[in-house]
């Protein structure tokens, strides 16, 4: 996030009757390169970054001393047994994910060798390097999710495209447009290679930031840097982040949420296996997403009401973690003796940086009562590819077809309701963007500032919105570039 520093307490320690069942960790990918230039890349900066997360994610869960360590989790050697770890086939967050677990379960060195049946004892390669596998997340996703500008890229449910297509028909998309073209155009000789004068406008609000934010990163001289002002610099972070969560979240029409929603039922499906079957189950589970994925379920779970910088774009390998404990005294306790606390780190989690704990859904303390917590989520959430996920999002094809026969009056039943969502969308839009309106005034001050050209020719690629079901590559025209 790259609006003010996010306010509460820091980390709560496990008190000394806590004992800390498992946890769920929801991390973005590290830095990488600009989406401007397909496909993007990790860089080593952003291997570095996740790596330093997961050092310190080891340092709290998995380190012998810590009195925050899972309960019975394994410290030395991986126990594959104990772990699940999910990225979309796409190599920043592939590669993210990798780079994460060398910092939880770092090599071993002598303890990861094996002793053979003729006496030779053998050491893993690379100082006993423990190679611990990255499984393909489930449906809802699709290949190089990181390379696309669109942020429904890879929801793969077309209610959801249709609804966040409806935030460009809305009041303060149309009139921060208008307001901010000058300050867009005004900018133009840093990027018209790349976004020409058509594309240059607030549509684009996130594409032009990646590729400014990246250059300022990694480019070791700009032409003309000294335009490229604290303030002007934090203007084109403050409407992008106004953007994308406009296309993220909207609250009279939540299935614009979907990926947070899908989100938020494996969550729950996964924490409750560390209840049910606490012998068997995996004790930590791992996921690496965009970080459309974090805007979407912060508004699904009112985290914007506690603080406006739940509206902003997370930070290079931010993470967002859900930890179950209990002060029972029991390593198998019930579920009435179970809490639930959410915690969230913006950029690399370390001691100086440590992931703080946050009241979801309006709640006035950070530690949820399991039952409670399932309530609540069972609110916002759908099972990626069930009937539910389906009806919600009007698709009929692909992994929904089994529930749909083909000819059959739910066939156009489930349509019916992907269109609804899109309605709700445009009404919706109208009203939720009003936690963000309080940035246009300081945004519409930094309008006429002029930047210089970069010497790298760029592909020209701008956010392209899909066109959706029933709707014709002509209708979207006027929306895919502006």
């Amino acid at each position: 996030m790259h609006t003010k520093a996010l306010l509460l307490a820091s980390i709560p320690a496990a008190t000394a009757a806590e004992t800390i069942l498992g946890a769920y960790i929801f991390s973005r990918h590290g830095d990488r390169t600009t989406k401007a230039y397909s496909p993007t890349k990790l860089t080593a900066l952003g291997a570095e970054q996740v790596y330093l997360s997961g050092s310190w994610y080891r340092s709290r869960y998995i380190d012998e001393k810590s009195s925050t360590r899972i309960n019975g989790i394994s410290s030395d050697l991986a126990d594959l047994t104990q772990l699940s770890v999910t990225a979309p086939v796409d190599n920043v967050l592939q590669g993210s994910a990798g780079n994460f677990l060398q910092g939880l379960y770092p090599p071993a060195g002598s303890v990861n060798s094996q002793k053979l049946a003729n006496g030779t004892t053998i050491e893993a390669p690379l100082s006993g390097y423990q190679y611990i596998p990255v499984n393909t997340a489930a449906a809802g996703t699709t290949t190089q999710a990181e390379s696309s500008a669109w942020l429904q890229g890879n929801s793969g449910c077309p209610a959801a495209v249709n609804s966040s297509q409806a935030y460009f028909q809305s009041k303060e998309y149309l009139e921060l447009l208008g307001s901010t073209k000058e300050f867009y155009q005004n900018l133009l000789p840093v990027y018209e290679s790349t976004f020409p004068s058509a594309n240059a406008t607030f549509k684009n609000a996130y594409s032009i930031f990646d590729y400014v934010h990246v250059s300022t990163i990694h480019n070791a001289t700009i032409p003309s840097s000294n335009l490229l002002t604290p303030s002007t610099l934090q203007t084109l972070s403050d409407l992008a982040n106004i953007h994308e969560f406009g296309l993220a979240y909207n609250a009279s029409s939540p299935i614009r949420a979907v990926v947070g929603s899908v989100l938020a039922s494996h969550i729950v499906s996964t924490l409750n296996s560390s209840i049910s079957s606490p012998s068997s189950s995996q004790k930590l589970n791992i996921q690496f997403g965009p970080y459309g994925t974090f805007t979407s379920f912060f508004g699904l779970s009112q985290l914007p009401a506690v603080s406006q910088d739940f509206t902003a774009i997370v930070d290079y390998a931010s993470s967002m973690t859900f930890e179950l404990f209990t002060t029972s005294g029991s390593p198998t306790p019930s579920a009435d003796e179970v809490f639930v606390r959410f915690l969230f780190a913006n950029g690399t989690a370390s001691d100086s940086n440590p992931a703080k704990a946050y009241p979801l859904f309006g709640q006035d303390k950070t530690e949820l009562p399991w039952t409670t917590f399932v309530s609540e989520m069972n609110k916002i959430a759908l099972e990626g590819g069930s009937k539910e996920w389906c009806d919600a999002c009007g698709e009929t094809t692909g992994q929904c077809a089994a529930y749909f026969p083909e000819g059959s009056a739910s066939v156009s039943e489930a349509k019916k309701g992907g269109m609804s969502n899109a309605v709700a969308g445009v009404i919706g839009a109208m009203v939720t963007l009003g936690v963000v309106l309080g940035l246009q005034a300081l945004i519409l001050g930094f309008g006429g500032l002029r930047l210089t050209k970069r010497r790298k020719q760029g592909t020209g690629e701008v956010m392209q919105v899909p066109a959706t079901k029933g709707t014709s590559v002509s209708d979207t025209s006027s929306v895919q570039k502006v």
